[in-house]
Formats: structure tokens, C-alpha cells, sequence
């Protein structure tokens, strides 16, 4: 293990468990990784290694054949994966996010006919809330699920699928008007439906087209898509939790997951282009001596220490405090905003470090370059991380005049 990024106070499972992470990302996918990523190939032998180290059921509970492990295990193997390669990190998030979503809210039959099958990657989730016009506006969706006698009538455009090809389970988040009045206010009209299709491209099921891949600057190797819903119908036993105009609410909560999880990624992706950024250093010799040598790269490699060690104890603060049991919305916020900018930082200053070689295909950092960007978009935007973080601070900081 390296020096940067300790956690104390875990358990002997906990370690033994990052531990094998760890010895599967450096053996399984750091070798291939940058092939795969300039390819835009999908890593099959990469999610089937996942499947048998049982990584798609860590937060699953027991009692439906998962791990039942905590968000921190989660959000430290996301760490690790992130370190390997970003995309692959994507692969298990959205999945966590419906699983974590389905043990909360859902119906006892809904946890029982899913989960099980979710923990051994059987099953495997997409979520999906944004639509091609409303970017972080999530109260302007337009998508809407229509009842039709006892089923569902879907219809809409929705964007930013992850896994939306590879996935087989998608939870979307669609506007219910029936039993609310005119007047309500937009989230408490949305309710997530619990989409089954088949794996793939073009018309999955009647109704649910995937369209294809986007072509993305980076993030590659996960299919991210849109996803078109024409009169798709989907039965009332399949409304998350079973009641309408609770979607929001469920969508939220696994957010606070989801951006714990984009802070782990970005501390995975720092401390990688950290590990790369010290050993060029190393390694590359100007004016007689190694680079390393030269003040300027050790006050570089100090601030990219510096700021991998900080983005990780705010990761495991936020995820502490959900695993407590408390809301988490102001620390899974801060730690995805910082975690993802000084992730785009140490990435800029481990390219600078490689000088001309950096911005060659033939080095790793040339793929973490175009990899960071997206993780200050993903989850909410940095812009939307302040907001909810200033109206957090607002509510504890009251002012008693």
C-alpha cells in the first residue's frame, strides 16, 4: 500500500478486502486499461473478475447473498478501481445506485425478486433522471408515466445513461400527475419506475429504444446512451416503494451515494496520476539530474500529495456519516466537489511533470488528462455542489436576529 491515503479504523474484512481489490486492479487492469480505453472497448474480462470477487453485491445485504458491507467499503474499492481505470469504477456505480435504492425503498417483493440476482451481477442497474434538455434542472423533467388500468404508459427522452446498453435494470425517474393537484409543487409529482430490457442496442423492448453509444472525450469503455421511451408500459408492481410521487426523494438519496462515489473515483484517478507524476520524476533527467531534484517538481509533487490526502478524508468523512445513519448531503457535496477539482488539478500538474511525453498516447497520463473532467460534471456539476452546500450552510448557520 502507499503512503497517501490511509484509512484507520477499519476492520480486518475491510483490509482484506481492498487488499484483494487492490492485487486485482494492479494484476487485471492497470496492464490493459489505457488498450482497452483508446480502443472504446467495453471490458468484459474485467467485469467477469469483478462478478467472482463478488464486487457487484459488497452493499447488497447478506440476506439477499450480497456482502452487506458498508458505503465506506464501497466508496474504498471504488477508490482502488478508479486508481486502475475511471470507466470501470462507472460500471459498478450506477448498479450500487439502483441496489442501494431498491434496499431502501423498495417493495419486500421488489428486494426480493432483484437483489439477489443483483449481487451476483446477474442482474445489472442503470439509473436514469436526465433528459437531452434539462441538463441539472432535475424538476423539469418531461418524461411521463401515464396510468393505463393497472399498468404504466411511459414516454419521453432521457440522457447520460451509464451502462445504459450492458444494463438490464434501469431505474427512471418519470412525472406522475394522478392524486396530485394543480399546483404541486414538480418533485412531488415524480416517481421512479424499475424498468426490466435486454442487454444491447436499437429496440430492446417494445416501446425502450437504446440508441447507441455517445461518443465521449473520455470515460470510455462504459456505453453511455440515451434512452427513448414511446408508450413503453410497465406494470404498478414495478413503481419503486410502490406509491407514486416519491421518486425524487428516492433519486436524491441515491445520489448522496452517487457523489461519494464520484469523490472516491476522483481520489483514485489523483492518486494515480500522482503515482505516475513521482515516478517520472524519477526517472527523467535535465541539466544532469533526475527531475525530482529540481525544486519546482518537489513543490509540485508536495501540493499533489497534499491534495490526494485531503480529497480522501473527506471521502470517507461523507461516507462515514451515511453509514451512521445521518444525512450526508453537505459532506458527500464537499467531498465530491473538492475530490473532483484537486483530482483535475493533480492530473494537470502529473502532465506537466511528463512534459512533452504527456500529451503522447503511449502514457497512461495522457488518458487520466481526458479522464478527470467528467467527474466535475458527474453526479451535479461543481456549480450545483455550492449551491447545495451554501443552503446547507445557511440552514445550520441561521441567523438568530
Amino acid at each position: 500500500m502507499s503512503r497517501l491515503a490511509q484509512t484507520h479504523g477499519l476492520t480486518d474484512i475491510q483490509r482484506e478486502i481492498l487488499s484483494t481489490v487492490r492485487d486485482f486492479v494492479d494484476k487485471e487492469i492497470i496492464p490493459v486499461a489505457t488498450e482497452l480505453e483508446h480502443r472504446d472497448e467495453y471490458p468484459t474480462q474485467i467485469v467477469e473478475g469483478l462478478k467472482e470477487l463478488g464486487l457487484f453485491g459488497l452493499m447488497i445485504p447478506e440476506e439477499y447473498g450480497g456482502l452487506g458491507e458498508s458505503l465506506l467499503t464501497y466508496a474504498l474499492c471504488v477508490e482502488e478501481i478508479a486508481r486502475g481505470w475511471m470507466s470501470v469504477s462507472g460500471i459498478i456505480n450506477t448498479h450500487f445506485i439502483v441496489a442501494y435504492m431498491l434496499k431502501q425503498h423498495g417493495t419486500q417483493e421488489q428486494r426480493e425478486y432483484f437483489l439477489p440476482r443483483m449481487a451476483t451481477g446477474e442482474v445489472r442497474g442503470a439509473f436514469s433522471m436526465s433528459e437531452p434538455a434539462l441538463g441539472s434542472d432535475v424538476s423539469a423533467i418531461s418524461t411521463k408515466g401515464v396510468k393505463v388500468g393497472d399498468e404504466y404508459a411511459l414516454t419521453g427522452q432521457k440522457m447520460w445513461l451509464t451502462n445504459g446498453g450492458s444494463s438490464t435494470l434501469v431505474a427512471v425517474l418519470c412525472r406522475t400527475d394522478e392524486g396530485h393537484p394543480e399546483g404541486t409543487a414538480p418533485h412531488r409529482s415524480m416517481t421512479t419506475f424499475l424498468v426490466e430490457k435486454e442487454p444491447g442496442f436499437g429496440e430492446v423492448r417494445p416501446g425502450l429504444t437504446i440508441p447507441g453509444k455517445i461518443e465521449k472525450m473520455g470515460y470510455k469503455g462504459v456505453d453511455t446512451t440515451e434512452m427513448i421511451l414511446d408508450g413503453l408500459r410497465i406494470p404498478a408492481n414495478r413503481v419503486l416503494g410502490g406509491t407514486t410521487g416519491r421518486g425524487f426523494y428516492q433519486m436524491m438519496d441515491g445520489v448522496e451515494v452517487g457523489r461519494v462515489n464520484v469523490a472516491a473515483r476522483g481520489c483514485g484517478v489523483a492518486q494515480r496520476a500522482f503515482e505516475l507524476g513521482v515516478s517520472y520524476a524519477q526517472q527523467r533527467h535535465t541539466f544532469g539530474k533526475p527531475i525530482a531534484q529540481h525544486q519546482a517538481i518537489q513543490f509540485k509533487l508536495a501540493e499533489m500529495a497534499t491534495k490526494v490526502e485531503a480529497a480522501h478524508a473527506m471521502m470517507v468523512n461523507a461516507a462515514r456519516k451515511k453509514d451512521s445513519g445521518e444525512r450526508n448531503d453537505l459532506e458527500a457535496g464537499m467531498a465530491k466537489y473538492l475530490a473532483s477539482e484537486y483530482c483535475k488539478e493533480v492530473v494537470e500538474d502529473a502532465f506537466r511533470i511528463h512534459g512533452g511525453y504527456g500529451f503522447s498516447k503511449e502514457y497512461e497520463i495522457e488518458r487520466l488528462y481526458r479522464e478527470a473532467p467528467m467527474l466535475l460534471i458527474g453526479e451535479g456539476t461543481a456549480e450545483i455542489q455550492k449551491m447545495i452546500i451554501g443552503r446547507r450552510l445557511l440552514e445550520e448557520y441561521r441567523f438568530q436576529g
